[in-house]
């Protein structure tokens, strides 16, 4: 009896462990000064994943606050610092996508957001995502009032996983299922 006592006592550890662990959050982006953006590319137009890798490419190439034109576009970084930013790959691993809240518990985690706003009458945005998880709300429009026309997901740094306190719950209630299997078994 003094047995299944305990493990009543360690699942309800467990379950606190897991009320209390903090989840994945939903992140709001928006414009600069907002410390995820990287820059802005105008007029941004494609908007297929290949060219618009190079132009995030060449935006990360440049100095905080730099600025330059490109393949016809013109680029600016912002003065937010990220450290070492990797390259970004336009090749089938981007995703893409058209409203405003990106799950990146379903898709995975990812490098760079790049948002398209109305073609050639307002900015294209790129923000460093990485380290993000869970729902990422990004704006309708733009700084100018045009609609979003659609983002695109750079970089898979793998699948999402949950975090440390909901990891160790599941583990402590995994070895307990396993503890009281161990128990019924040595009482037979």
């Amino acid at each position: 009896m003094e047995k299944h006592k305990v493990l009543i006592l360690f699942g309800a550890v467990c379950a606190v462990i897991l009320a209390f662990s903090e989840n994945a959050k939903a992140v709001t982006l928006g414009f600069f000064p907002d410390t995820h953006v990287v820059g802005t590319v105008t007029p941004g137009a494609p908007a297929d994943p290949a060219d618009v890798a190079t132009y995030i490419n060449f935006m990360i190439a440049l100095s905080p606050g730099g600025s330059g034109t490109f393949a016809g576009q013109d680029i600016t970084r912002t003065t937010n610092t990220f450290g070492s930013l990797p390259t970004a790959v336009g090749d089938a691993t981007a995703v893409s996508g058209t409203g405003t809240d990106i799950d990146l518990t379903a898709l995975g985690t990812f490098t760079y957001l790049f948002a398209k706003y109305d073609g050639q009458n307002d900015i294209s945005q790129v923000w460093n995502i990485s380290g993000l998880m869970g729902e990422i709300t990004i704006p309708a429009a733009g700084p100018l009032g045009y609609g979003l026309s659609g983002w695109i997901l750079f970089g898979p740094t793998g699948n999402s996983t949950p975090d440390g306190g909901t990891t160790a719950a599941l583990l402590s209630l995994g070895l307990a299922g396993l503890a009281g299997l161990r128990a019924r078994f040595e009482r037979k």
